[in-house]
């Protein structure tokens, strides 16, 4: 009974997978950058807003690209995505263990002498 339970919240969960190609791992970090001289905006202590995407790799390698302002919205959707993903998978794994462990009603009459 728990084995089919754990099944159909398995089938749950792979129905509900954001898999279509907008996955982005990474942080989309908001920036000012300032001038030294020559310009206006930057001499009123403004500076210019920017948006970069950074990305960690193995290694403690990091890449930063930036972000052009129409895009912000689809990198913050592609992002939320493979968070999305990320959560999904990991309860798979775990309802997956739940697969390997031998049923509770087995166990215990194996246990008695």
């Amino acid at each position: 009974m728990i084995r089919v339970q754990t099944l159909r919240a398995r089938e749950k969960l792979l129905s509900k997978l954001p898999v279509n190609g907008g996955l982005l791992r990474g942080t989309l970090l908001e920036r000012t950058v300032r001038h030294t001289r020559g310009c206006p905006k930057c001499a009123r202590g403004e500076g210019h807003q920017v948006f970069v995407l950074t990305v960690t790799y193995p290694g403690g390698r990091t890449r930063q690209i930036s972000v052009r302002r129409d895009r912000v919205a689809e990198v913050r959707r592609w992002l939320n995505n493979y968070q999305e993903l990320k959560a999904a998978i990991e309860a798979i794994c775990e309802l997956n263990h739940d697969l390997l462990r031998p049923e509770r009603a087995a166990s215990k009459t194996r246990s008695k002498p």
